[in-house]
Order: structure tokens, then sequence, then C-alpha cells
């Protein structure tokens, strides 16, 4: 039976010490250069990586568990034994367990190697399930013509109004699919990008988490998960606040009542924030009077940070320290006064 169905002499010519020692140095080249060159990667991505390590070590050892079993009954004399007639079945769930391995040790390489520019945060989930994805078609393709002996033109040529249908059916999964390659390909943004994503009067911020196959997960101000279709990504304004070429600026306004020295105040808010570190010494901070009414002069005090997403962090240390510089200067701000007047 096995020998109507498998092709034995291609099987058993694959299942040989040399593709596992081949296999078993590539899992080794990915866990030394895991070791060696991706010590400054982001505490999230050594979680990730560590958890496909271990599940790629898992299936390792039972690929080499079935592989000692099978070299073990094939070097058996008796041909009446009865674990020979079960030869080509465990010869058969040996490769399959192997292309597995083979394919998640791929995967790791992909994940390890792509994207070396951003290699801090990784690549996208995207592009390595569609790699994943094509190998493992192309390997299941390759065992069914070469060990099934299974001719693949009629069954591609048969399969044409089904993939016609199935693409239909998933049109809004495709949609989202190919824009999130698209966005990659443009590469609008990378993991770890923060990003404010304007669509119509709906505006959003958030830090890029990952991009699946339907959407982009964002990590918002309050670490709540915020998932957005790529679809709606690729028709929506993106602007990066990551890019890492130009500061990002930001500003605080204070009141002042009429009569204050202003030169005194303008001096005292730079001197405020000039031993905070997150802030740019170039361009350098800048005290402006921005506007005059019958009850205050306001100075708004300018800066520039490099990071987007500690402004919040950088901004409560900026308002501490000009606060109690101008306690310590004895500047008062201005106060609101409502005038009444009876009639």
């Amino acid at each position: 039976m096995g020998e109507k169905l498998i092709n034995l002499t291609s099987l058993y010519a694959l299942l040989d010490l040399e593709p596992y020692v081949i296999l078993s140095s590539l899992i080794l080249l990915a866990w030394f250069f895991y070791k060696l060159f991706l010590r400054e990667v982001s505490e999230e991505r050594h979680r990730n990586l560590k958890a496909h390590f271990r599940n790629l070590f898992r299936h390792f050892l039972i690929l080499s568990g079935l592989f000692l079993f099978f070299i073990v009954i094939s070097q058996g004399t008796n041909p009446n034994w009865p674990f020979m007639r079960a030869l080509p079945y465990l010869g058969i769930l040996s490769l399959l367990w192997g292309i597995i391995v083979f394919v998640k040790v791929c995967r790791l390489v992909i994940l390890q190697y792509l994207f070396l520019g951003s290699i801090k945060h990784g690549v996208p989930v995207l592009i390595v399930n569609i790699f994943s994805l094509l190998l493992s078609i192309v390997m299941a393709f390759w065992v069914a013509a070469h060990i099934f002996n299974i001719q693949l033109t009629p069954l591609l040529a048969t399969s044409a109004a089904f993939s016609i249908v199935l693409g239909l059916a998933l049109q809004d999964t495709l949609g989202n699919l190919f824009a999130g390659i698209s966005l990659q390909v443009d590469k609008s943004f990378e993991i770890g990008d923060w990003v404010e994503v304007t669509n119509g009067s709906q505006k959003t911020v958030g830090l890029v988490k990952e991009i699946t196959w339907r959407a982009t997960v964002f990590t918002g101000w309050t670490e709540e998960l915020i998932t957005i279709p790529n679809r709606v990504l690729a028709n929506s304004q993106i602007a990066n606040f990551s890019l890492g070429y130009q500061p990002i600026i930001r500003s605080h306004s204070f009141r002042f009542a009429y009569g204050t020295d202003i030169t005194h105040v303008k001096k005292t808010l730079l001197e405020s924030v000039k031993d905070i570190t997150s802030i740019r010494s170039w361009p350098e901070p800048a005290a402006l009077i921005t506007e005059t009414t019958d009850s205050w002069i306001t100075v708004k005090l300018v800066y520039y940070i490099d990071n987007y997403g500690t402004q919040i962090s950088v901004m409560d240390q900026v308002v501490e320290a000009a606060l109690s510089a101008m306690k310590q200067a004895n500047i008062q701000t201005a106060s609101q006064r409502i005038e009444m007047h009876a009639k």
C-alpha cells in the first residue's frame, strides 16, 4: 500500500543524515546571530524571539525523535518485523515534521535579518506571515509532486473556479492584506513609530505595535490597544513623528499681569529648562510674547524634543521646573479678573 501511494526512493533519499545536519546548522546559525547581534533590541522583541526559539526547539526535539526512530527501524534486517510495515508512514511523518521545522527556522531568520535598518523594533508580522505562507505552499506542492507523484497541472486548472469564489468571499480580507503590503512598500511608518492617523473628522495618535494581515495595532497614550484596518490606513492622512531627521516642537504658555518685567520672565523660563536632558540644546528653547490683552501678557516657552512618546513626561518636567523657578524669582502669574458693575 505504501509503495503505491508514496515514492519510497525519493522519500528515503531525503531522510538522510546530511539534511538533518544542515537543518541543525541553520538553527544554530539563527541562535548565534540572535545572541551576538540582537542584544540591543527592545524587551518586547526579546520576548517575541525567545518564544519563537522555544517553539522551534520543541519541534526540533520531536523531529529528532522521529528521525532517530526511523533510522533504528530502517536498520532492521528482518522484513517481517511489524515496525517495517509502518516505516514509509513514519518516514512521511518525519519528512512533514522536518518541513515544519524548516519553515519555522526560515521564519526566524527573516525575523532577525530583514529590516536591519530598524532592527531594534523588528519585522512586521504581516511580512513574516506572507513569507511563511508562500514557503509552506511551495513545500507542500513539492512534496505532492515528488513524494506522492501528484500531477499538479490538472489540479491547478480545476481549482481556478474555486479560487475566484474564494477571492470574492475574502475580498475585504484581501483588500486589507494588500493595503498592509502597500503601506510597508511605501514605508509610511515602521514598528515603534509614533504616528497620527487622520480619517475625516477622526484623529488617532499611537505607537505602532504590530502590522497583521487585517489591521495595524497601535498603543495609545494610556496603554490602550487601538486597531485600525489596513484599508482605512491606506486611505488616511498619516503624520509620522519618529522619522528622526527633524526635532519635534512643543510649547507651553504662561500669563503675566501688566507691569511684570517680561525680560526677567523670559530669562527665568529659559533658565528653568536648561537642565532637562530630554530637551534639545539645538535648536535652542525660546521664550516669545504671543498675546497681549487688557488683563495679561502671554509668554510662550518653546522647546524641541527628539522622542514623541516622551512628550507628556517632558511637559510635566517643564511645567514643574518653570513654576518652581518663577516662585523662587518671586514672579506672579496673572489671575483671571472678572469685573462686576452694579446698575
